[in-house]
């Protein structure tokens, strides 16, 4: 994986340039649509049969992606393209989010809850786990019953469990001892 994320961020930091001399929210979701196009097998296997020349290949991806594409994003799908670097584009998504986040203070976070969440229950968790982490947080919410109780909420490399799974994973270890 990691050489993946090493070829994909050339690829990533020249797409941001240019997105951050435009509208950073279109250039976000349209990246985000041809890194999900990317990583659909059938793509992926369409891609690599030899009988599909590149303009059909280009035309076929730009075809599936609901933003408008404008010059600049045919031509970025042109070079990964003729690159044959099709594989590279969910890596190149999250590439460009992170750039994206960094430039607007911003995280993603990944919470897993062992229920349901209101959007009142959700607002007032973010608003808290945002001073704690000291950054906007974007969150994305899973649930998770086997948490049993509790969220566990992960931004970047930080991790902060306070489910009760956790918690008796804690005493497990602690009574064995």
């Amino acid at each position: 994986m990691a050489e993946l994320a090493t070829v994909a961020r050339p690829y990533a930091e020249a797409l941001f340039r240019v997105a951050q001399a435009g509208n950073l929210a279109q250039w976000s979701d349209l990246v985000s649509e041809m890194a999900q196009i990317g990583s659909n097998a059938d793509v992926q296997d369409y891609a690599r049969n030899p009988k599909v020349s590149e303009s059909e290949l280009a035309a076929t991806i730009a075809s599936l992606v609901k933003s408008p594409m404008t010059a600049e994003a045919n031509n970025f799908l042109g070079m990964v393209v003729a690159n044959g670097r099709i594989e590279l584009l969910p890596e190149i998504g999250a590439q460009f989010q992170l750039l994206k986040n960094g430039a607007e203070g911003a995280a993603d976070a990944d919470i897993t809850s062992a229920f349901d969440l209101s959007a009142a229950q959700l607002s007032d968790l973010v608003a808290t786990l945002e001073k704690k982490f000291s950054r906007k947080l974007n969150p994305t919410v899973t649930v998770d019953p086997s948490l049993i109780g509790g969220v566990r909420v992960v931004v970047g490399d930080e991790v902060l469990d306070t489910s009760v799974r956790a918690k008796l994973q804690q005493m497990h270890v602690a009574l064995v001892q």
